[in-house]
Order: C-alpha cells, then sequence, then structure tokens
C-alpha cells in the first residue's frame, strides 16, 4: 500500500509489530517433542491477544494460525497433532495478521536443537541474503534487480533459488500490487519500487529445487526435485534512503 498519512503508518506499525512479536515468540517456544498443532495454537493466542487475526485464516480460510513447514516442506504446511518436532528439524514459521484494517506478513527459518542435518549453512544463507536484498531497496529501484541480487547471492553460498513462489505488497490485504517480487531477474519486468509504499520482501533459498509444487491437499508445497528450502521475510516500507524494517521485532538478525 501506499502510505499517504501518519495513521496509515502507526496502522502499519502496529501489525508488524504484533506479527513480529509473535513469529519471535513461536520460534522461542518451538521444542522437541511438541506438535505443530500446539506450537499454531500457541501463536495464535498471542494475536488473540493483540486484538490481530490470522491472515492465511481469514484470507483463504487456511486451517491454522500460521503456516508451520518441517524439513522437506517448502511452505504452506498445515499445522497438526500428528506432526511432532525433533531434534535437527528444519522449521519454518510464517506469521500474517490483520489489525484495524491494515495487515502485515513475516517469517522465518530454523534449526530446532542441535544441527545434527548441517541445516545452518542454509538458514544462514536465506538470512544473510534477504537483509542485503532489503538494504538494497529504496525508491526508483527496479525490483529484477533486487531478484538477481537474490539469485546471484545464492549461486555464491552453493544453493539455488525457488522461482514460483516471491514478495509482495502488503498493507490493506495480505497480498497486493507489485504482486511478485521475484528470487531472480526477469529482465521484461521493468517495475520500480515506490517510495512510502509497503511490501513483504522475502527469500526462498533452496539445495536443489527451483519450483514449489502443491501436494494433493492443495497447501503443501515441496521442491520439484527435492531437498530443502528456507524462507524469511520482513514488511518494510521503502523510502529513499534505507527502508523501514517494520517487522523488526522478530529479531530475525539479533
Amino acid at each position: 500500500m501506499s502510505i499517504s498519512k501518519e495513521s496509515e503508518l502507526i496502522g502499519m506499525k502496529k501489525i508488524s509489530e504484533v506479527v513480529g512479536t509473535t513469529l519471535k515468540l513461536m520460534i522461542e517456544y518451538a521444542k522437541v517433542g511438541m506438535s505443530t498443532k500446539e506450537l499454531d495454537e500457541y501463536g495464535g493466542e498471542i494475536l488473540k491477544r493483540y486484538g490481530a487475526k490470522s491472515a492465511p485464516y481469514e484470507t483463504y480460510g487456511f486451517p491454522g494460525y500460521a503456516c508451520i513447514s518441517v524439513n522437506k516442506e517448502a511452505a504452506h504446511g498445515i499445522p497438526s497433532e500428528k506432526k511432532i518436532l525433533k531434534e535437527g528439524d528444519l522449521i519454518n514459521i510464517d506469521v500474517s495478521a490483520e489489525l484495524n484494517g491494515f495487515w502485515s506478513d513475516n517469517g522465518g527459518s530454523f534449526v530446532l536443537g542441535k544441527d545434527i542435518h548441517n541445516h545452518q549453512p542454509l538458514v544462514d544463507a536465506s538470512k544473510n541474503i534477504l537483509r542485503k536484498a532489503i538494504h538494497n531497496i529504496k525508491g526508483g529501484v527496479k525490483i529484477c534487480e533486487i531478484g538477481y541480487l537474490i539469485e546471484t547471492e545464492a549461486k555464491k553460498s552453493g544453493f539455488k533459488v525457488i522461482k514460483n513462489l516471491a514478495g509482495h505488497g502488503v498493507g490493506r490485504s495480505l497480498h497486493e500490487e507489485p504482486e511478485n517480487i521475484l528470487n531472480y531477474r526477469v529482465k521484461s519486468n521493468k517495475e520500480r519500487f515506490k517510495k512510502n509504499t509497503t511490501v513483504a520482501i522475502e527469500t526462498f533459498i533452496s539445495t536443489k529445487s527451483t519450483i514449489a509444487v502443491e501436494l494433493n491437499d492443495g497447501w503443501f508445497l515441496v521442491g520439484n526435485k527435492g531437498g530443502y528450502v528456507t524462507q524469511h521475510e520482513q514488511t518494510i516500507l521503502i523510502t529513499d534512503k534505507n527502508p523501514v524494517i517494520l517487522t523488526e521485532a522478530n529479531g530475525l538478525w539479533d
């Protein structure tokens, strides 16, 4: 959305702090032996405490408050009592919500407990690439150039990017223009980031796959060639200098 008055910025800051705080607390709460359903219920309670509503539930009827994807699930993982977290699991939590007509979105991947499967390099790459991408965004920068940066940095780290998942505008709804802030460069895309708009920037960094494929349940996404995928996401306000990271309460870079 385009921020044109102080009340809109305040609204975006409030909901961004809510989703950021919820993500941070959920990551801290995750324990070996816990079900993803229990973790999701905990996140749902935090959102309710703030008076916020789960965006995937409100928008798409998603069966959970947050998307919780484990190991080879690339995205849109449905919380389940049957899915028990184990030592060394690669977990992604994506929290988005609405409050007073404003929407914000953030997510993060992490290793639970000891990194017995060596997932940490993939997590670190995704996190660091997101930081670099965001700090190169300002009004007038071409969207495709940020995609080029993300893919180039992923290759340098020995990884790939998922090409059919993307960042997006956010603010008055969960997904707005620009709809395809991709993790690679599409040269024909001449669109530029606009000053005073809010967008969700997210990295999708993978070990083997380049496309996310939907499973028969209509939700879960997995890589087309297997392997693992990490995602990190922040909602930002674009300026003509460094962006304002609205969801910084998540502590992704702490």
